[in-house]
């Protein structure tokens, strides 16, 4: 059974036919492939072996109609023809020019309108150069964001939207930080908040509503403060409680013997 990847056809499906390349003295001189390592190819693998081995003609290939070689193109180019290609229609192709620019060029494309290119941009930069990404339309750029910017500027998310933004916050914000952040309506949100907590202000956090925030506090506040958790109704908690406290069940009391007539 022939699959699309056995055949070698350009990108816009038409065989590729290597008489009319204007490379084809490359082929007798081993540096491109039929279905391997071809400049006409539509499959972005197959591109990149030719331009690894080709590497002088990437600049050449830059303004090619197909984004796929645009992109593979961009990868081997001369870097200052590079910034150019940050406004390509395609987020493929601005991706792969501004991996290999400075910094500096990467800042422009923080609202860049897709997401993908926003979600690696958000990857490289740190600090006050993600403040403008902290309020991103996309959650999972704003959760990088919480796991790279420094803790001074975790509080810009605290009371972000998506609960995964605000478990990133809650386990890199400042401690000082740690007692709002346990009165989220997120219960893991409040379980990260709950285990870089020291064992006093736990005890804050003995009736929470959920069972693994109390689990949480039954081990780690001291034995004596362990009461309010001895009845506790989920049966993982009030075992570890009872444990910890040293609590045992009162014997059955025996039912007075009556005296014999």
């Amino acid at each position: 059974m022939t699959t699309d990847i056995d055949e070698a056809r350009d990108w816009q499906g038409n065989e590729v036919d290597c008489a009319s390349c204007p490379h084809h003295e490359l082929l007798s001189a081993g540096l491109c492939e039929l279905k391997k390592a071809c400049v006409q190819d539509r499959y972005a693998r197959r591109l990149e072996r030719f331009f690894q081995q080709n590497r002088a003609l990437a600049d050449s290939y830059l303004d090619h109609p197909y984004f796929e070689t645009r992109a593979v193109a961009a990868g081997y180019a001369t870097v200052f023809l590079l910034p150019k290609l940050l406004q390509d229609p395609d987020e493929t192709v601005r991706w792969s020019a501004a991996r290999r620019l400075p910094k500096r060029y990467l800042l422009g494309l923080r609202s860049d309108p897709h997401r993908e290119v926003r979600i690696r941009v958000a990857s490289v930069l740190s600090d006050d150069e993600l403040r403008p990404m902290a309020s991103d339309e996309d959650y999972y750029v704003r959760q990088i964001v919480a796991r790279r910017a420094s803790p001074g500027l975790l509080p810009l998310l605290v009371l972000d939207p998506d609960p995964g933004v605000r478990r990133e916050v809650a386990r890199r914000i400042g401690t000082e930080w740690l007692a709002q952040i346990a009165m989220d309506k997120d219960g893991e949100v409040r379980l990260e908040a709950a285990r870089r907590m020291t064992p006093g202000r736990l005890l804050a956090m003995l009736g929470d509503a959920d069972w693994r925030v109390r689990y949480e506090v039954a081990s780690r506040v001291d034995a004596y403060e362990l009461a309010p958790l001895l009845d506790d109704p989920d049966p993982l908690v009030r075992e570890l409680a009872r444990s910890r406290s040293g609590f045992t069940e009162p014997a059955q009391l025996k039912p007075a013997t009556e005296p014999s007539p």
